[in-house]
């Protein structure tokens, strides 16, 4: 994605942040059928690469995870519930980055490749990406991946370009229960809370609950949040992320050290040749 001279090399100051509005995503898993139609359009609208089905052998999930050809993953979890309403059931969900609002993979990209939207977005510049691979490191959901055939590493950008044009997202347009709705990230928050009392009053909806929707969580509340039917894990999400400075700057001062210890080896080499 190129997006031309202003953004490169600069931190410009998020239109969020200085009084605008935040957008996200708010995902309504209880509503979510797994028909797919957000991969499609996430992959037609971006240029995502295909990839070959994969299947796990215990769902129809044939993407199994996110990742740089990956844009959006449907998951298919079953559960076998022994209280009312007993039996089978599916638990479906479109799993996105989640456009953290502490983003490691912001924080550690040396290129300055990474950048926070006006609209408070996460988005990576490929044609500014080194390879270098410190986002998948700090990514606490391992939504970010570089490519096999380049090294460079791709992730959702919540369709940066439609928006900028004042479209939804591919994804969200695309869905056809609107289990996937785009919008203000504070009204989202509002509506995901009416949507959670609703859900948790019918029957089998104890255990539903907000993902991601807490400004105070370890990644200071996702900008793309889940209303889920289980626990998090359940749907192979952790349970607690948590954004760790601390294991950031031990990941730059590793970098430094072996960098240093090259230079020292180059330049130990060139005296010797010159001797």
């Amino acid at each position: 994605m190129t997006l031309g001279p202003e953004r490169r090399g600069t931190v410009p100051l998020p239109m969020w942040q200085a009084g605008g509005t935040r957008m996200g995503f708010f995902t309504d898993t209880s509503i979510c059928i797994g028909c797919k139609a957000c991969e499609v359009a996430c992959k037609e609208w971006n240029g995502v690469p295909d990839v070959d089905p994969q299947w796990s052998g215990n769902s129809y999930d044939n993407t199994l995870r996110l990742g740089a050809n990956s844009w959006r993953h449907v998951a298919f979890v079953e559960r076998v519930r022994t209280e009312a309403p007993a039996g089978l059931q599916w638990l479906m969900s479109s799993d996105v980055c989640k456009h953290c609002t502490r983003a490691a993979c912001l924080e550690v990209c040396p290129t300055g490749a990474i950048f926070r939207s006006e609209f408070g977005t996460v988005v990576v510049q490929d044609d500014i990406c080194n390879g270098c691979g410190y986002c998948v490191s700090a990514c606490p959901f391992g939504v970010i991946e570089r490519r096999a055939d380049d090294g460079r590493a791709f992730k959702c950008t919540l369709c940066y370009d439609r928006l900028k044009a004042g479209e939804k997202p591919a994804c969200a347009k695309a869905c056809p229960t609107e289990s996937i709705q785009f919008g203000p990230l504070d009204e989202l928050r509002d509506r995901a809370q009416e949507r959670l009392a609703v859900v948790k009053a019918q029957a089998g909806g104890e255990e539903a609950g907000l993902y991601g929707a807490d400004p105070n969580d370890g990644v200071g509340g996702f900008g793309a949040f889940f209303l889920l039917l289980d626990r998090p894990e359940v749907y192979g999400m952790p349970p607690a992320p948590s954004y760790h400075r601390r294991d950031l700057l031990t990941m730059w001062g590793a970098a430094s050290i072996a960098a240093g210890m090259i230079l020292g080896s180059v330049l130990g080499a060139v005296r010797g040749g010159r001797r």
